[in-house]
């Protein structure tokens, strides 16, 4: 299923913060849950694009970051004409190849014959293998056992770590974001690569409830984690794997220590111009 959204119109607004860290992070996913579909990071802060018809005086009232204390936010905001978005990330978007294993590419680049390949359109959802964090992800799952493990891919994005992880011998992956573009994206690349043991879900850590896995991989942001990792505890079976990535090298204490409250003990990390990717075991 392709979306047509060449006839859609968003607003675009521009976030200057200062300082920019954590707060960018932080900022991406309260607009996340208000409407706000696709965000870029800017050298001022961040920009953020709304559909027009969502978009009203109060879309920033219940965006908590906007009142507070610990760092300066302003923002200017435009409408952008009907843009025909596929358009625009193909003139941008370039392969990517992982440890010469796995590729992930577009429709239209050529195949590299690498052992893993995943096809997607990432229109305007996150996780390509471009950002640091993703790259990193699928290094831990490249050398990660997941053959014939129950897998819960959070804050799934284009869903691009959940189908790699069937590829690799996963029994059943779900696939959960509370972003609905990236909900209805990871649905088509899902379909595009037949990994149809990956279940696409839309909505937070509440899906989580009544549910256990054997790995669990969370490519999310640090407060997010730091919020959610007694859930995700609850939800590790015993002697399970969680690969956590959305947070710097300063974070990875705090997140070690919110882990070792809930009987999750740190195993390793990789680490990429300052992000961090780790690997915990559950006691």
């Amino acid at each position: 299923m392709e979306n047509n959204i060449t006839d859609q119109v968003y607003i675009e607004y521009s976030f200057t913060m200062q300082p920019q860290q954590p707060w960018n992070d932080v900022l991406m996913a309260q607009l996340g849950e208000v409407g706000f579909e696709s965000f870029i990071e800017t050298e001022e802060g961040i920009k953020a694009y709304v559909l027009q018809s969502l978009d009203s005086d109060a879309i920033l009232h219940n965006v908590a970051l906007m009142e507070n204390d610990l760092c300066d936010i302003a923002f200017a905001k435009a409408e952008i004409p009907p843009t025909n978005w596929n358009a625009e990330w193909e003139k941008n978007f370039d392969p990517i190849i992982v440890n010469n294993r796995c590729e992930v590419r577009a429709p239209f680049h050529k195949s590299s014959g690498v052992e893993f390949e995943i096809v997607m359109e990432p229109k305007m959802s996150f996780g390509t293998g471009h950002h640091q964090t993703t790259h990193m992800m699928i290094e831990h799952l490249l050398v990660e056992n997941v053959t014939d493990l129950d897998v819960l891919d959070m804050g799934s994005g284009t869903g691009v770590l959940g189908i790699l992880a069937q590829m690799r011998g996963a029994a059943t992956v779900d696939a959960i974001d509370i972003d609905t573009w990236c909900y209805e994206n990871a649905m088509e690349n899902v379909e595009r690569n037949k990994t149809d043991r990956v279940t696409v879900i839309l909505g937070g850590a509440e899906q989580l409830e009544g549910k256990t896995y054997d790995v669990i991989i969370a490519n999310i942001n640090r407060n997010i984690l730091l919020q959610d990792i007694p859930v995700y505890a609850r939800s590790l079976k015993s002697g399970g794997t969680i690969l956590f990535s959305g947070f710097y090298k300063e974070d990875l204490v705090p997140i070690k220590n919110k882990c070792n409250d809930c009987g999750i003990s740190y195993d390793s990390h990789l680490e990429k111009d300052n992000w961090i990717a780790a690997k915990m075991i559950k006691k």
